[in-house]
């Protein structure tokens, strides 16, 4: 079948199954960035109680997770989902709990958010992650809340992000760097340059869906090569901290400079 008959096929039997009442295709396919082996990616929104069973008795191919699968807190963030094969294709299916949805709304709106640590994610997932998946995505089944940037987030936000870089910037510094501890302190430079780089975003009021696209994103520029010319010398180490912190600093500091009304 075609893409428009697979994106319809997909989306029709989500949507029948018990609880969901929404269905959207999201990522790379509907951002215009995919490539011809690119993935897939479909979320289903439920109310109450979703049971995964009724995913797999569908009879797709592939590994169907259990509610929190995904995470050590179930109901959270990232809440399970599936890896499937359909029609040749490769699916992942992401399981999206709507109370979750709609109180993170409300904490946003508030300008509160939480942060939840998650596998290949440097900084973690902040929690209005799935607001910024809606913002990106396609509905395919049923009706989904409005979720333009909040201004109280918008405000808010850069500051929590920057404490966190801030931190960690320090104490690469004082113990890592210190101690010529090469891979330790550019790892802990690298974790606080991309709480830096979510920082610049949210003060521009630009949603967030992953980590990979983060700094180019934010115009947070050259931190490659600075720790690429990290070396295992305190000195060095050092200096290295220091230039990156300059770096996502300025960075910041233009954000909120711009931060004038709606998103960049």
């Amino acid at each position: 079948m075609d893409d428009e008959a697979f994106i319809a096929y997909v989306g029709d039997h989500l949507g029948a199954l018990p609880a969901v009442e929404a269905v959207t295709l999201g990522g790379s396919r509907v951002e215009g960035t995919s490539r011809a082996d690119s993935d897939w990616d479909f979320s289903l929104y439920y109310r109450g109680a979703f049971d995964p069973q009724t995913l797999r008795d569908i009879g797709w191919p592939g590994t169907v997770g259990e509610i929190g699968g995904w995470s050590a807190v179930p109901n959270t963030v990232f809440n399970g989902g599936a890896w499937l094969t359909i029609d040749g294709r490769a699916t992942d299916v992401h399981y999206r709990d709507l109370d979750v949805v709609e109180r993170t709304l409300a904490s946003a709106r508030e300008g509160t958010f939480e942060t939840e640590p998650l596998w290949f994610h440097l900084a973690g997932l902040p929690s209005y992650v799935v607001l910024a998946e809606l913002a990106t995505k396609r509905v395919l089944v049923g009706d989904l809340p409005d979720v333009s940037y909040p201004p109280a987030l918008r405000e808010h936000a850069p500051d929590v992000w920057w404490e966190q870089a801030e931190a960690e910037f320090n104490y690469a510094t004082r113990y890592h760097a210190a101690s010529g501890r090469l891979t330790q302190c550019v790892g802990l430079v690298a974790r606080a340059a991309t709480c830096a780089a979510h920082a610049v975003l949210a003060a521009r009021g630009i949603w967030v869906t992953n980590e990979k696209q983060l700094f180019k994103r934010a115009n947070v520029d050259g931190v490659d090569e600075l720790l690429a010319a990290a070396t295992p010398e305190a000195a060095v180490l050092c200096a290295v901290v220091e230039k990156v912190r300059t770096v996502c600093l300025s960075a910041l500091q233009a954000a909120k400079a711009q931060n004038v009304g709606g998103p960049a």
